[in-house]
């Protein structure tokens, strides 16, 4: 899964807002959000043994938990809470849009991978689970990899889109939404994101993945990212770069 979460529009805090501030909010978001991703499906595996109702218990909790999180960090960091809209942000800033510039997407994702260690190991202590016990999940087939570069793909492409649109208000909504979504349409469980990819290797549950598939992962990561920010040029450029 994600993801990473992500989740919204990939611009700057607002100016006053310090980067130690803001890497702060991107360390506490990742770290809440792994932690409600491992620790939701950690108790699902303990309620029951069916797959499917394991597999809605987690959905459900990231749905709200990921939704709960962007609104409330949003307006410190910006909530991405994913390297990968970190390095959409970044792009952004270099076409001239709003976004981040590299100094403040190094910190970002420094935060971020930091963020999601930490709440691996919150969760699996939450839980009474060994601090840190990798992850036995092989997730190196390539239909999983394909699920995931198409779930990250399109999560750049929804955040980005809602942002060119002026319709960013619906983010915490609409990308809790995709996100629980992807869970149930993409085989790899929409993971989206490099920072709960490193995090989740930490944590032998149902959420993990081991350290064998991480670069894998991460590496389609990146692909759909640069495949979602193509799909935004396409889409959303202004008529006039077209011709129109």
């Amino acid at each position: 899964m994600a993801s990473a979460t992500p989740y919204h529009e990939p611009r700057p805090a607002p100016p006053h807002k310090p980067l130690a501030v803001r890497a702060a909010a991107e360390l506490l978001g990742t770290a809440l959000f792994i932690a409600v991703v491992i620790g939701s499906g950690i108790q699902a595996g303990e309620l029951t043994r069916d797959v499917g109702v394991q597999l809605l218990a987690n959905s459900l909790a990231t749905v709200f938990g990921l939704g709960i999180l962007i609104v409330l960090l949003g307006p410190v960091s910006g909530a991405h809470f994913n390297p990968a809209i970190t390095l959409a942000a970044w792009w952004t800033a270099r076409r001239g849009g709003d976004g981040v510039t590299t100094r403040e997407g190094a910190v970002y994702v420094a935060s971020q991978i930091a963020g999601a260690i930490a709440g691996a190991v919150l969760a699996n202590a939450m839980f009474a689970q060994p601090l840190v016990k990798w992850s036995t999940n092989d997730r190196s087939a390539g239909h999983v990899l394909l699920s995931e570069g198409v779930a990250t793909a399109g999560l750049i492409l929804l955040i980005s889109g809602l942002a060119h649109s002026h319709r960013i208000r619906f983010a915490p909504v609409a990308v809790a939404s995709y996100v629980g979504a992807g869970f149930w349409f993409t085989a790899s469980t929409c993971f989206a994101n490099p920072a709960l990819t490193v995090g989740r290797a930490f944590s032998d549950t149902f959420d993990g993945i081991e350290p064998g598939s991480v670069p894998g992962f991460i590496g389609v990561q990146v692909l759909g990212t640069v495949v979602g920010l193509a799909l935004v040029a396409l889409f959303f450029k202004p008529a006039m770069d077209s011709g129109e």
